[in-house]
């Protein structure tokens, strides 16, 4: 058979280092699923297709992937309903900043503006949430076309689309070479008067404190030797928390809806506060004055709270260059403060729910994510729900510098633990990966079920069953109102999954739950842990403003009025550890 613009396209991404594409076949793609047969797979230098049961699922895979390994990863949906199923993932993928392309196919070109079946707009539809999505109008433009969105995707951490009409593919392909790509995003330097002006505000503070996100992963040793100087209290986001919480004796914990410890209390009561890689998007956990900024991407200085400086700089680099403008402190007091208030937080707060563990009935889900966290390999890979999940995760998963924990954290996407969980095991094959799914979400994705199955992932899916959307659930009762659809059917999910194939358990006694943790953990293959546990766990931040507060208190007592006060003794009873002292 004549070489193709597929055979192009499959050269192009072998040439750039992508050994597999995550996908549902359908006609429009016949051309390079075709391809990518002839080529073989990457143990022939080619390209794997791995097959799955959705292509929202695709896209996070691709995304986890990315996530982990710092390169390039694939995903792919057929035309119309196909690539629009890509969307949810590809926004995730570019709003974490994972290097993902996403290859969109289309309806054949001599249709396009008629209506025809299955027509859709792919770039007004990918365009408004990527930086890079342009169409292959001619097979000539195949190689140089995936050249531009292979760099954008990996230059500007985040996600590129290529639109691919099923017949251009299916044209005569011209066996261009790719040439040189960019294998890395680009280093960001400071300008060496921000650094000096950054050193006199510094100078001129009396507390200072440190609040880290994700930009700052690269940086950790530099964040704790700026702390170090400083003796100042170091605050990080959910996506921090694993490269900046383990064995570092200036952690104060976490802000926010998910926040544990005195990150909070630090944050405003320090001088001047300095921002880290983190574009952090609750502005009410934040400082409004004495601010500075410092972020790779200067759109993201100052859209938070006001600047007192913004510094457009690599968080390493910016370190580096600041740390010998900076007299050693020794006055400890203010981060001595924080860490006994951090302290004395997770004592009576955090780990409430973790004592007298055999006595609390429903299961408390804090009890399990700590069983989880103890148990789990000392580098797993946790992948994480949306929703209530995200705080198990935060207050309990134990970071090491070897364990990660990926999720939707910034696109705040149902669904999306079990499919990260793919892409994760599929990639690395020889780690534990652990998806912590609420029932909610594993319930909108739960064909992905198969796709474990079908890969044969020993992959471990432990399920948050509380018959209940229990993030919205919270909000509901802090706008005032009480829960409306919140609840939902119980289902035995460890029943569906032993049909499919899973090693399954279902836990409903608090007694019973070690053990099965440690044998869920160990099993050699697929399986699936299904832990009923109370809908009435709520989280409940270190800080609340009188607005939460008044809301909460309105909506018990209209549940109240409305004959449910049995529900706000329970309520009641099952947080009462847990609100903050």
């Amino acid at each position: 058979m004549s070489r193709t613009a597929a055979d192009d396209l499959v050269d192009a991404l072998v040439a750039v280092g992508v050994q597999r594409i995550y996908g549902l076949v359908g006609d429009s793609l016949n051309a390079l699923t075709e391809a990518l047969r002839r080529r073989g797979g990457a143990d022939r230098g080619g390209i794997d297709w791995v097959h799955v049961h959705h292509e929202e699922a695709a896209a996070f895979a691709a995304a986890a992937e990315a996530q982990l390994t710092g390169r390039l990863a694939v995903c792919a949906g057929s035309c119309g309903p196909g690539n629009t199923h890509l969307l949810q993932g590809v926004l995730d993928a570019q709003r974490s900043g994972a290097p993902v392309l996403a290859l969109a196919s289309h309806i054949a070109s001599r249709q396009i503006g008629t209506g025809f079946f299955q027509e859709t707009r792919p770039e007004a539809v990918f365009s408004t949430g990527v930086g890079f999505c342009e169409t292959v109008a001619h097979p000539s433009q195949t190689v140089r076309l995936t050249r531009l969105a292979v760099q954008h995707a990996i230059g500007r951490r985040g996600a590129a689309v290529l639109v691919l009409p099923g017949d251009v593919l299916t044209e005569a392909g011209t066996g261009e070479p790719v040439g040189a790509t960019i294998t890395a995003p680009p280093a960001v330097a400071p300008d060496p008067a921000s650094l000096t002006e950054l050193a006199a505000r510094i100078a001129d503070a009396r507390e200072v404190a440190v609040f880290a996100g994700i930009g700052a992963a690269g940086a950790r040793a530099e964040v704790l030797a700026l702390a170090e100087r400083l003796q100042a209290p170091v605050g990080h986001t959910l996506r921090g928390k694993e490269s900046l919480q383990y064995d570092n004796p200036y952690d104060v914990g976490m802000t926010g809806l998910l926040g544990y410890g005195a990150c909070y209390r630090a944050l405003h009561r320090a001088d001047l506060v300095l921002l880290l890689g983190t574009d952090f998007p609750y502005d009410d956990f934040l400082p409004t004055a004495n601010v500075v900024q410092v972020d790779v991407a200067p759109e993201r200085l100052g859209r938070r709270v006001p600047l007192a400086q913004g510094v457009v700089a690599d968080v390493g680099a910016a370190l580096r260059g600041l740390l010998p403008l900076l007299p050693a402190r020794t006055d400890r007091r203010f981060l001595d403060d924080m860490l006994a208030a951090t302290a004395h937080h997770v004592e009576t707060a955090v780990e409430a729910y973790t004592s007298l563990r055999h006595q609390h009935v429903p299961i408390h889900p804090e009890y399990l994510a700590s069983l989880v966290d103890a148990h789990a390999a000392d580098d797993a890979v946790f992948t994480v729900d949306t929703g209530m999940c995200c705080t198990w995760a935060a207050r309990y998963l134990t970071p090491n510098g070897r364990r990660r924990i990926l999720g939707s954290f910034v696109h705040g996407s149902m669904a999306d633990a079990l499919p990260l969980a793919i892409g994760a095991q599929v990639s690395h094959p020889d780690r534990q990966v652990v998806a912590l799914c609420g029932d909610g979400g594993l319930a909108m994705l739960l064909g992905e079920l198969l796709t474990v199955k079908t890969h044969r992932l020993p992959l471990k899916v432990v399920v948050f069953d509380n018959s209940s959307l229990g993030m919205v659930r919270l909000e509901m009762l802090v706008a005032g109102d009480p829960p409306f659809e919140t609840d939902h059917d119980a289902v035995d999910y460890a029943a569906v999954a032993a049909a499919l194939g899973f090693h399954a358990r279902r836990v409903t006694e608090p007694g019973e739950l070690e053990p099965a943790v440690t044998e869920f953990l160990a099993h050699d293959g697929p399986a699936l842990l299904d832990v009923v546990t109370t809908p009435d766990a709520l989280e409940v931040p270190t800080h609340l403003t009188a607005t939460e507060a008044r809301g909460f208190a309105l909506a018990l007592g209209r549940t109240v009025l409305e004959g449910g006060v049995g529900r706000v003794v329970e309520l009641a009873r099952q947080n009462l550890r847990n609100t903050p002292h």
